[in-house]
């Protein structure tokens, strides 16, 4: 679901469906799926380097150091580029100071490539650590553009339910998630749509995945919620027949998502909503992954004659 509430009101509501994958499994799944691939061509495929790319640097790099310290041990070595996705995802964790231990398990949930075609809007990472702890969490949203950026919440963002707050959890019972969520609030610094300002908060919601997956993101501007949106649902046994469902019930899905991006997108400007050109801020746009040439033009001096 996604719902616009300012400055206009705008909502749709789509069935999807996306994979939890246990990066430890993938070799398994590659042998065991017929319709799934990892690292080659299917009907479905999963291809590592689609996800995190760290050896890759920065644009716009901040100052923090921990953003110094993931682009300079990622760029070390181009064999880093090849390594597994776990890998990148633990290397990730170890620069912002968590250490899963020995017995790291990292779930994924995320869509796959569709006769090879991917675009992924958001993938969530759940962090477990040796004690079956989900410890730290990772959104990776990606926008039309093919940018990525992912925002790390880490274990002192997560924050257990009361039983206040699970009464007001929506779509999802307290009893059917984990013991708590991911919750976070950052500045975006990233172009998702030109409906939304780059300046503008990301407040995130990750409950780990149970039986069911309930997530939130909303956008804030100041004190206003502007934007919300949630994704819910169950978890069902991923096998060849379930597939092969699929590519009747959701055809095509990763086109049909980027097309119903610019439908709405198009709905949003016969509304007359405000919209930001991708390059009129490129200073704003910081620390994310293979930047638009957009982002590299030089801008007009507005002090010249």
């Amino acid at each position: 679901m996604h719902a616009r509430f300012l400055p206009k009101p705008h909502r749709f509501v789509y069935r999807i469906f996306m994979l939890a994958i246990d990066l430890d499994e993938l070799p398994t799944l590659h042998r065991r799926l017929h319709l799934f691939s990892v690292n080659a061509p299917n009907l479905y495929s999963f291809h590592e380097t689609d996800f995190l790319p760290t050896s890759e640097p920065l644009h716009n790099q901040s100052t923090n150091p921990v953003c110094n310290l993931i682009s300079d041990k990622s760029s070390a070595s181009s064999s880093t580029a090849a390594s597994p996705l776990k890998s990148r995802v633990l290397a990730y964790l170890a620069a912002r100071g968590t250490d899963l231990g020995p017995r790291a398990r990292i779930e994924l949930v995320t869509l796959p490539r569709v006769f090879g075609y991917l675009f992924n809007p958001v993938s969530f990472y759940f962090c477990y650590d040796s004690a079956g702890t989900c410890v730290a969490a990772i959104s990776e949203v990606t926008n039309t553009f093919r940018e990525m950026k992912p925002y790390f919440l880490g274990p002192e963002t997560f924050r257990p339910f009361t039983p206040s707050a699970a009464s007001t959890v929506s779509a999802t019972p307290a009893s059917a998630t984990a013991s708590g969520s991911f919750k976070l609030r950052t500045p975006k610094n990233f172009y998702v749509s030109p409906f939304s300002d780059v300046d503008v908060a990301f407040d995130f919601n990750l409950r780990p995945p149970t039986s069911t997956l309930s997530v939130q993101i909303d956008d804030y501007v100041g004190p206003d919620r502007t934007l919300t949106s949630t994704l819910t649902g169950p978890s069902r046994p991923l096998t060849d027949s379930r597939l092969a469902w699929f590519l009747l019930k959701y055809p095509l899905i990763t086109v049909r998502i980027i097309s119903l991006i610019h439908w709405h997108a198009l709905l949003l400007w016969f509304k007359k909503i405000p919209w930001f050109a991708k390059a009129a801020r490129p200073s704003d746009q910081r620390d994310l992954y293979r930047p638009h040439a957009s982002l590299s033009r030089r801008q007009p001096d507005s002090s010249a004659p």
